[in-house]
């Protein structure tokens, strides 16, 4: 068993282990504490979401829905292998689920099948929604497997777990079926290679320092292209963007004022323009290490 840890020392982990962190505004707060206890924690919980879309994703593990509120998760796990951070404490995620399961997780040995609903896994578990249709067609990305890996290692890493504390929720709770799409036996096996290394990451000091994903060619406003989206996202977790904006293929108005504004405040013109709507390779760079690489 172990203390939870605090909002500091959950991203100084994940940060040390490589993953690329987003913290929500007042996520360090954000928690169901007030209707039964978080801690002592003895594991981590991997979801797939049933979802699509980064920001709808995020909004809706936030703020739960009618007859579940949130936060349903500690963080997501976004297709890009972005983990945005929504909540520090109890969140509804697990539920009721065998007990066995637990015994066997503190034990870290083999886990039984779960036929029954009898333990509060909210108290005992970190929970992570992973973004996915959950159909068994949606992919699984590698950057995005990659982040479910470096999240997992790094809990387990700062708990002194082995990878045996890491369960989907459907070897927790009878009638789940996530994560589907890949093992828990395969995920388990990748966590543990990783814990039998040191940590990989560079946003602490030392390691590989944080790379923004390559410019994309053919993004320019009043065009339709998929990295839209990624641009629109990038915007929104440094604030340019509001939150409340859909993403979308379309470099439509909302987001050319959005780049101007960018540009303005960073002297990028492209263009030679004072109020230029289009982000360059340098924007590009600059954005994504002030929205990911800090």
């Amino acid at each position: 068993m172990a203390t939870p840890l605090s909002a500091d020392q959950l991203v100084a982990a994940l940060r040390a282990e490589g993953v690329r962190v987003v913290e929500r505004s007042g996520w360090r707060t954000h928690n169901r504490n007030r209707k039964g206890p978080w801690g002592p924690v003895n594991g981590i919980m991997i979801h797939h979401t049933v979802t699509s879309g980064t920001s709808s994703t995020v909004s809706i593990c936030e703020n739960g829905y009618e007859g579940l509120p949130g936060p349903l998760c500690h963080g997501v796990i976004a297709k890009d292998g972005t983990v945005h951070l929504i909540g520090n404490g109890r969140a509804n995620h697990a539920g009721k689920g065998d007990g066995d399961v637990l015994q066997a997780v503190i034990a870290e040995r083999s886990l039984p099948a779960a036929n029954e609903a009898d333990t509060d896994g909210n108290t005992r578990f970190y929970g992570w929604e992973c973004e996915n249709l959950g159909d068994g067609r949606d992919p699984w990305p590698a950057a995005q497997l990659d982040a479910i890996e470096r999240v997992s290692a790094a809990l387990c890493r700062a708990h002194g777990w082995s990878s045996a504390s890491v369960i989907g929720h459907l070897e927790w709770q009878p009638g789940k079926v996530d994560p589907k799409g890949f093992t828990m036996g395969s995920l388990r096996g990748r966590v543990a290679s990783r814990l039998a290394g040191k940590p990989t990451g560079g946003q602490t000091g030392g390691g590989t320092a944080y790379v923004p994903p390559p410019f994309p060619a053919g993004l320019a406003p009043n065009r339709n292209s998929p990295s839209a989206k990624g641009l629109q996202q990038a915007l929104k977790d440094t604030s340019w963007l509001d939150r409340s904006v859909p993403l979308s293929d379309n470099y439509g108005p909302l987001t050319q004022e959005a780049v101007a504004g960018f540009n303005r405040k960073h002297n990028l013109f492209s263009t030679g323009q004072p109020n230029d709507p289009a982000i360059g390779r340098r924007g590009w760079d600059l954005l994504h290490q002030l929205a990911y690489g800090s």
